[in-house]
């Protein structure tokens, strides 16, 4: 995996934060119990977007805050990202996040072929712990890179990968039956992510259809779920020796759909656009009484 999380912290709104989990341990090592028992409580809604807005509207500004810019994202990405609604628009009860071939100039003053949309909760929910969950669409396509995944929240203040980050879905376009979910820290970043990949069953591709990735987030212990089937379990166990469990502290969500990178590689002559990743809905839930 490369690197996904430099720079995600740009255009922190201080003090508009809503924690919705309790205060972590900040990120320090594993804890006093590597397997803790599970929690049996229920999972308990807590936020969700349905996208049920009016056609043509942009995401909820309450609950959204857009990255911008096409400086490549530490992965030697291709696309610009806007805030325009041809990038990122409700329709019909979901949200589309569109890749789109076209020269474009951003606020770097630099051109680009690719425009995209890379949206956040930063700096408008946070989370310690929980299960989270998108019911999502992929787009098709050589050099297209959809993703959904979380950031430790103190990213601002120390940096990726000590801030931590939770992909619970990736998928590059040379793959297109597979997804990835992997974790980053301190010591176990970019392709020395802890990650595990999920492959659907008689060639079926994630663009054919709608599928519901989720991530389960406790003290101490990660689970990856596709379609409620639990594909990975991981810990502070299964991280390199000397290196520190970052996931005990609040994290925020993010969706994207980068075009290029040095992992999914450029698009080429195969490659059609435009390209779009559907949210049906993202939702978050803890654990309740």
């Amino acid at each position: 995996m490369t690197h996904k999380g430099a720079m995600a912290g740009a255009g922190l709104l201080a003090g508009l934060f809503v924690v919705l989990g309790s205060c972590g341990s900040g990120g320090g090592g594993p804890g006093p119990s590597p397997n803790p028992p599970p929690d049996t409580r229920p999972w308990a809604l807590v936020w969700s977007d349905e996208f049920d807005g009016a056609n043509g509207t942009s995401p909820d500004a309450a609950k959204w805050v857009f990255d911008i810019g096409g400086w490549g994202w530490g992965n030697d990405e291709l696309e610009t990202y806007t805030d325009r609604t041809e990038n990122a628009r409700l329709e019909d009860g979901m949200l589309l996040i569109r890749a789109l071939q076209e020269t474009y100039t951003g606020p770097d003053l630099i051109p680009r072929d690719y425009t995209s949309a890379r949206i956040k909760t930063l700096g408008r929910a946070q989370w310690t712990y929980g299960k989270v969950e998108a019911r999502l669409k992929l787009p098709f396509g050589q050099g297209l890179w959809p993703a959904f995944w979380m950031l430790g929240a103190d990213i601002e203040q120390v940096g990726w990968p000590s801030c931590g980050e939770i992909d619970i879905m990736e998928n590059i376009g040379r793959e297109p039956s597979t997804v990835h979910a992997t974790l980053h820290g301190p010591g176990y970043s970019g392709g020395s992510g802890i990650g595990a990949s999920y492959t659907l069953p008689g060639g079926a591709r994630f663009a054919d259809d709608f599928h519901v990735f989720t991530v389960e987030w406790e003290l101490n212990v990660i689970r990856f779920y596709v379609d409620g089937n639990l594909y990975a379990t991981r810990g502070p166990t299964d991280l390199p020796g000397g290196t520190s469990w970052v996931f005990n502290k609040p994290f925020f969500i993010i969706l994207n759909v980068a075009v290029g990178g040095n992992w999914p590689g450029a698009p080429d002559a195969s490659t059609v656009f435009p390209q779009t990743m559907y949210v049906d809905y993202v939702r978050a839930y803890q654990r309740g009484g």
